[in-house]
């Protein structure tokens, strides 16, 4: 678990992040929304020690981890795995060693054991007998499933994925979405993720955090936002037009206003010009 604490931060005389707590746990996915400029990479970057906070906690399992020497902060990174937007491999490493990579910085393991390991990540995210392709050879699907590979392969107890999908046409995304997910629950990861996927908001997100301009605006899960009344929250996650009739329409299905798939469709069709022709009496 992740306890984020009355977290301030600042560059300059802007205020980026203005008091921002949250509860991250273990075995579910914990999404930071919101748009750009929201201060959510900021938190990210604040949570895994690239920024130092101005005030506030970050508390892994209680400790704090804004307070802790350098060597207890060294202890809880190798506990973190992280997923960056665009993959990171090593363009002169192949798939293979970019995956040995953390092994070798931070165990005593021989060849023998580190290829085991490999090959049993590399059969976790359904990329077995890649091992001797270069970054260059994949798709961006596959190098996010090779990038996947190596954020886990040390066994996280913290997993950080910024913009997982970015890049990847919709299908791909709801893979590396379903990869993630089954990979929290299954080593009980506390996962963050930072995204603008709203796929990924309504298909993974237990429990979701809405920055507005450096504010907590709105907490909740992903079944919490069809009932949202939050006016921000509501026009960020259903932009368009489509998006709203479709929130809704579920609202009123949940009400059990709508009992079957014909009255669905004759509500989403009120409003639309009849595309048949016009009758003989007409």
């Amino acid at each position: 678990m992740i306890e984020v604490k009355n977290i301030k931060k600042g560059f300059g005389d802007k205020t980026v992040i203005q008091d921002v707590s949250a509860v991250m746990k273990a075995g579910q996915c914990n999404l930071i929304i919101g748009a750009s400029g929201s201060g959510k990479t900021v938190l990210m970057k604040c949570m895994v020690g690239l920024f130092q906070p101005d005030e506030g906690e970050i508390l892994y399992n209680g400790n704090d981890f804004i307070k802790m020497g350098r060597a207890d902060k060294t202890e809880i990174r190798k506990q973190i795995g992280m997923l960056f937007q665009g993959s990171a491999l090593f363009d002169s490493l192949n798939v293979e060693q970019n995956i040995m990579f953390p092994l070798s910085m931070f165990t005593k393991w021989d060849y023998k054991q580190k290829l085991n390991r490999v090959n049993e990540v590399l059969e976790r995210v359904n990329l077995p007998d890649v091992n001797k392709k270069f970054p260059s050879e994949l798709s961006g699907g596959m190098k996010k499933r090779v990038a996947l590979a190596r954020a886990v392969v040390l066994n996280p107890k913290y997993l950080f994925c910024d913009e997982p999908n970015s890049g990847l046409d919709p299908q791909t995304s709801l893979v590396i979405d379903k990869l993630i997910k089954d990979l929290t629950i299954e080593y009980n990861i506390t996962t963050v993720i930072n995204t603008h996927d709203m796929n990924s908001v309504m298909e993974i997100g237990d429990y979701i955090l809405y920055m507005y301009k450096g504010n907590k605006e709105w907490e909740g899960n992903k079944k919490d936002i069809i009932f949202s009344k939050n006016k921000r929250l509501n026009d960020f996650i259903f932009a368009s037009e489509f998006l709203q009739d479709a929130k809704d329409m579920r609202m009123l299905e949940r009400a059990g206003k709508i009992s079957d798939d014909r009255n669905m469709d004759e509500l989403l069709n009120k409003d639309a010009p009849s595309i048949m022709p016009p009758s003989d009496s007409e």
